[in-house]
């Protein structure tokens, strides 16, 4: 029904309208009868085998959803309703930010990719701690906290201490973005000098509070190989909690379309089909460098079941999905699960 009537519909609006429209539709549905339980019914599936422990947290499948659709922690508990076992919301920055102009999202639905170049446009942390207080959320929420565009690189920890501090007592875990190729500079924040001054700060402040959230930094496939080593090594000994592996990227490789195409789109991150093998890579160096002793969410072009059983046995403890969210629709989670069930059994 999604690929043959709902895709069509909304793919005949422009990408960012579209995820409007969606997010409108969520709303809607919060309000009508029995909404709630018809979704969890159709697309909900009971593993408790594929339960799993990571960072401490209990999560009910390793199946999650990737930063950038709920981007102001608005719909936590909507798309869960959608098989989730956990859901990161975010990029969110201690103060509003409208991100870059229009048009900045865009589909090449060819190759099931989306380029964006949103710039970490969201409300703010403060609207986003309204509706967590508001509505309680059913499922392990993750933040992924970023600093303001205007804030220069040499004054981003005080973002990120900030948005941590605020969110604390209202999130389960956080991601740290500092790869996001979309902000002017914050890539830079990859360099181990700019990420320990960050990453120091934050795990001094969570000492402070009674809780205790796992911090996972979140790395860009782009990464020069001794600059990710020099990120794993840190991590390894700083008491960071995680890797999630990765983000967007800058290249087009993988792309079919022309190049003419690929350059009346212009800048911004890839997501989506192309990206997979790169993102398998990744994950799988990481595993091997760490000697499985260092949890990676694996993320980035996961498209079908056995992709994400792939990101799994490559060394991934939990995979999230997006761009294969809206390209092969909401019933991919179910679908992801029922593979795994499987092939589970036949181990």
């Amino acid at each position: 029904m999604y690929k043959h009537f709902i895709r069509p519909i909304l793919f005949r609006f422009n990408a960012e309208t579209a995820h409007n429209i969606t997010m409108g539709a969520l709303e809607i549905l919060k309000h009508i009868p029995l909404a709630k339980q018809i979704t969890r019914l159709i697309f909900c599936r009971d593993t408790p085998e594929l339960s799993r422990e990571v960072f401490g947290r209990v999560f009910p499948n390793p199946v999650g959803l990737a930063g950038g659709l709920d981007k102001n922690g608005e719909h936590y508990n909507d798309l869960a309703n959608f098989g989730f076992g956990f859901v990161e919301i975010g990029s969110l920055t201690p103060e509003p930010q409208p991100g870059n102009p229009k048009p900045r999202l865009f589909r090449v639905v060819k190759d099931r990719a989306i380029i964006n170049r949103m710039g970490i446009n969201n409300k703010g942390v403060k609207n986003a701690i309204e509706h967590l207080k508001k509505e309680k959320p059913g499922v392990i929420v993750a933040a992924n906290i970023s600093k303001n565009t205007s804030s220069m690189n040499e004054e981003a920890s005080r973002d990120y201490e900030t948005a941590f501090a605020l969110l604390y007592d209202f999130v389960d875990m956080f991601v740290i973005n500092i790869s996001c190729p979309n902000v002017v500079g914050l890539a830079k924040l990859q360099d181990v000098s700019f990420l320990s001054d960050i990453m120091d700060k934050l795990l001094g402040l969570r000492m402070y509070f009674d809780e205790y959230r796992p911090v996972l930094v979140k790395v860009s496939p782009d990464i020069p190989p001794q600059q990710l080593d020099e990120i794993i090594d840190y991590v390894l000994m700083s008491g960071v909690d995680g890797i999630v592996a990765g983000n967007t990227t800058r290249s087009r490789e993988g792309l079919s379309i022309s190049q003419e195409k690929i350059d009346a789109i212009g800048n911004g991150g890839m997501s989506g089909a192309p990206l997979f093998e790169k993102n398998l890579k990744l994950v799988k160096y990481i595993h091997d460098k760490t000697g499985g002793n260092l949890p990676i969410i694996g993320v980035g072009g996961i498209m079908s079941p056995r992709q994400a059983k792939e990101m799994l046995d490559a060394g991934a403890s939990l995979v999230e999905i997006y761009s294969g969210f809206i390209y092969e629709g909401p019933s991919l989670v179910k679908r992801i699960l029922k593979y795994l069930q499987k092939s589970a059994k036949k181990n």
